[in-house]
């Protein structure tokens, strides 16, 4: 029973911080994947680096086809980060803790998460990424056609086309808003994109805003298949009585820890905008 209480604290965690984050990592375009091998937990994870599509050939029916060799490498992940909530509950007891109560303190846990985890994400793809070498602050007249030099560089690097993201800052999304004839509007998007927080739609780059960014970083465009995220509970968050402890007389606590980390396999997948 208290194992099933943890899974359901540990769903309703998740849940919140699901519907926070501005970098998600599931639906149709997400800003990051989550496939990995192994457990952070046991303090590393492998990651499968896409660098090139598999080879095709012509096939002889005579002979057959020669094999070739795959290029799928895989990046070490390590030093991932260590976050915990540990909230005093006063006047409750474990047994008698309103399930009210227990659910605020579990949500507001899953909003600061996504805080924690959106300002890491975006720094580690400012800091991993490419920056471009223009750093002209963007305009009005010209916020469009950078957005489309970023998208020709991405096609360049060998980056699909499909779901592809751009995080601007809430200025650039002004700039963007201004431009009555190249930006798709978030009422025209699809309900999808819109559930998954996008605002819009520039030269086929789905359109985030962040307060996250550098005061420096204009945009930064990418494809979540070079962009990645481990994230695992060390222990799903429960309630303890806190009855035992000398220091607290009918108090509890809401617990529970978590590790995490950003990494980009590909810098050339992640171009980064900015302003001298």
């Amino acid at each position: 029973m208290a194992h099933a209480q943890r899974e359901r604290y540990a769903e309703m965690v998740d849940k919140k911080l699901r519907a926070s984050l501005v970098t998600v990592d599931s639906g149709t375009v997400p800003v990051f994947n989550t496939r990995y091998e192994g457990s952070p937990k046991a303090g590393a994870v492998k990651i499968p680096v896409r660098d090139a599509e598999i080879a095709i050939g012509d096939y002889d029916k005579g002979t057959g086809k020669a094999p070739t060799t795959g290029t799928t490498t895989f990046l070490t992940v390590t030093d991932f980060n260590d976050k915990a909530v540990n909230e005093i509950i006063d006047g409750y007891d474990a047994e008698s803790v309103p399930g009210q109560l227990v659910a605020d303190r579990l949500d507001s846990a899953g909003y600061t998460g996504a805080l924690t985890l959106d300002a890491d994400a975006i720094a580690t793809l400012e800091a991993e990424g490419t920056l471009l070498a223009d750093t002209t602050a963007l305009t009005a007249d010209t916020a469009y056609t950078v957005m489309v030099d970023i998208a020709t560089q991405l096609t360049t690097n060998n980056v699909p086309m499909g779901s592809r993201f751009v995080i601007v800052s809430p200025a650039v999304h002004g700039l963007l808003l201004k431009d009555t004839k190249n930006f798709i509007r978030q009422g025209d998007l699809s309900q999808a994109l819109v559930q998954q927080g996008y605002v819009g739609q520039v030269a086929g780059l789905n359109v985030k805003v962040s307060n996250n960014v550098d005061a420096n970083t204009e945009a930064i465009a990418g494809h979540a298949d070079w962009c990645h995220r481990i994230r695992e509970w060390v222990k799903t968050p429960w309630v303890q009585n806190l009855d035992g402890d000398a220091n607290y007389i009918g108090a509890s606590a809401v617990k529970g820890r978590w590790v995490y980390k950003h990494a980009v396999s590909k810098s050339a997948a992640v171009l980064v905008k900015t302003k001298a």
